[in-house]
């Protein structure tokens, strides 16, 4: 028979990459090289380091004029969950929450004091259980844990619209950029050859802007927002958890109550599924 600790440990996950972030990435840059190099084009076409330069420095000023320095700071820092999901599946989650529920109906929920305590990967659960131990009321705990939770919403929300704002400004900041090279064009309208490549040099800043916009700023602020929902939703379960273990709910009806949100996550994955499916039948 395992120990607590033995079950916690088995309880704990270490993060993963995000598979569908690398290969998307993969996916979207095969197919439009791929199509550059089918249409007769190479990759010395795209590959302008002054269009790059003018896209990508001009793109992060005009985030910087319009975002707060520290909030940029801490988008940036988001980024790692474009590529790596660290949060844990929801089942293990629960178990945990079940393991601290039937310690609590056996010892009493002061004996989770010292578990509680050893909490390191999960500040939110933490928090909940060791103001459960302590006696909090369970509507002050209530009203707390949830003020955590709608500034984490606020947080995160903030943080997703500084890569949206990003997106807005590079597809702009490429057009500046063809016009820039446009007017180097014009310079030397004399050498017809020169001015036909001088001006598919200038279009590839349009690329790069909204190329960087559509397939790597836009998407990552969605992929920050969907996993900030994710977030939210596992605070929703671990305050539920511990509201249930500081009652003294019994942990065969906890585990069916705490059950609802694998539910909701498996019914949340098969509507996609079904809205994925109908849009490659649809005519």
């Amino acid at each position: 028979m395992r120990t607590m600790a033995n079950e916690k440990k088995g309880a704990a996950v270490r993060g993963r990459i995000d598979f569908a972030t690398v290969a998307g990435l993969a996916v979207a840059g095969i197919g439009l090289l791929g199509g550059l190099i089918l249409e007769g084009g190479q990759f010395s076409d795209v590959a302008q380091y002054t269009a790059a330069l003018i896209v990508g420095a001009g793109t992060a000023g005009a985030v910087m004029v319009t975002m707060p320095h520290t909030l940029i700071i801490s988008a940036l820092r988001r980024l790692r969950d474009v590529f790596w999901d660290s949060a844990p599946p929801r089942a293990a989650l629960i178990a945990q929450l079940l393991l601290f529920a039937r310690q609590a109906r056996r010892a009493g929920i002061v004996s989770l004091e010292e578990q509680g305590e050893a909490i390191a990967d999960n500040p939110f659960l933490k928090k909940a259980l060791m103001l459960a131990v302590d006696g909090t009321d369970l509507q002050d705990l209530r009203r707390i844990m949830e003020l955590e939770i709608e500034a984490a919403a606020r947080r995160g929300e903030a943080e997703a619209k500084v890569f949206e704002t990003a997106g807005g400004y590079a597809p702009t900041i490429g057009i500046i950029g063809a016009v820039l090279g446009l007017i180097q064009v014009m310079k030397h309208l004399e050498d017809m050859e020169r001015v036909g490549h001088g001006i598919a040099v200038a279009f590839v800043a349009t690329v790069y802007g909204v190329g960087l916009a559509n397939l790597v700023l836009l998407p990552a602020g969605a992929k920050i927002r969907a996993r900030l929902e994710q977030s939210l939703e596992d605070r929703e379960l671990i305050l539920e958890g511990v509201i249930g273990i500081a009652e003294g709910m019994n942990p065969k009806l906890l585990e069916s109550k705490l059950g609802a949100f694998v539910e909701e996550e498996a019914a949340g994955i098969e509507r996609k599924e079904s809205v994925a499916g109908e849009a490659v039948i649809t005519p």
